[in-house]
């Protein structure tokens, strides 16, 4: 059972890192379609505002809250989120609101101590809202997902990518809901049983990654096709060491958990450098700079969840 101090610190530090994903699944997605589907456009517009105020309605609440761990581990934001924000909101013409980075950057700043279980409540309401967003949103991507499948709609987007957009989703609410019960979604054993599914999202990550770049840049496609095999292992291996282990909690995950912590430094490396790449047009490809960092922001995510069960 979690303190009031843990609960809103834990809320405030998933809403940070969520909300700003679940905007940018929403920019990707009006992105992505073509000017025969207005109303899907207006639709993914509304969801990216909604999820920009929840946003930034948590950043209101998350000043002197967040830990160290989460300030520095580069998962709310990047050295170039905003720069890629600006970059891609030129290219797409569809507008980012940069204030909310520009508030997020100032907070992290400021990792100081305050009196958190005054803001329980107000916590409890974002996040119920939150969860009424992210259930909203699920919807919309399954609709989606099953007029691409039925042939009825065409986007830029790969129907794997908003499957894989839907599945964060998914465990964004689920944590939600575990913290509105006080459940510590930070214990070994909850990380634990996240492991396979961030390493079949790295997985995904690098095989859309390969598949959005130019067929000239051979180098960085066989890079990324070598991280989707890596991954692709690591996902089947996390899944074989939690059913090992369904009563006790590192020995049998402990050498994955290991093999995925470098893996993931790897892969990060790797998407800083592309988005870096991207942003200075030194490589061929279709990716916009905010997906460069979205990813990378992502590997941050999971690397902190790693490290804490690795140490």
């Amino acid at each position: 059972m979690l303190s009031r101090e843990e609960f809103v610190r834990l809320s405030l530090e998933l809403n940070l890192f969520f909300l700003r994903i679940m905007k940018e699944h929403s920019f990707f997605l009006e992105a992505g379609f073509t000017p025969k589907n207005p109303d899907l456009a207006r639709e993914a517009d509304e969801f990216k505002n909604r999820f920009s105020e929840l946003l930034k309605e948590a950043v209101s609440l998350s000043k002197g809250i967040i830990s160290r761990e989460v300030a520095t581990s580069n998962e709310i934001v990047t050295p170039f989120t905003l720069e890629a924000e600006k970059v891609t909101e030129f290219f797409t013409g569809i507008p980012i609101d940069t204030g909310i980075t520009i508030a997020e950057k100032a907070l992290i700043a400021d990792s100081c101590h305050a009196e958190a279980k005054k803001l329980e409540q107000k916590v409890a309401k974002l996040n119920q809202k939150a969860i009424a967003a992210g259930r909203d949103l699920i919807k919309f991507k399954t609709k989606l997902l099953d007029l691409v499948l039925s042939c009825k709609l065409f986007t830029f987007n790969y129907p794997l990518l908003i499957e894989h957009i839907r599945r964060e989703t998914k465990l964004y609410v689920d944590l939600l809901q575990q913290l509105q019960n006080f459940k510590n979604i930070d214990s070994v054993k909850s990380i634990i049983n996240q492991e396979a599914f961030w390493n079949r999202i790295m997985a995904e990550h690098s095989k859309f990654i390969r598949g959005l770049l130019d067929p000239t840049e051979d180098e960085l496609i066989k890079t990324a096709n070598n991280f989707a095999n890596i991954f692709d292992e690591l996902t089947k291996e996390a899944k074989a060491a939690v059913n090992k282990t369904i009563h006790s909690t590192i020995p049998s995950t402990a050498n994955v958990t290991v093999k995925s912590l470098k893996a993931t430094e790897q892969i990060r490396d790797f998407k800083a450098e592309g988005t870096k790449g991207i942003l200075k047009c030194k490589i061929r490809s279709i990716i916009v700079p905010l997906l460069g960092d979205h990813v990378l922001r992502e590997a941050n995510h999971y690397l902190r969840l790693l490290k804490m069960v690795a140490k």
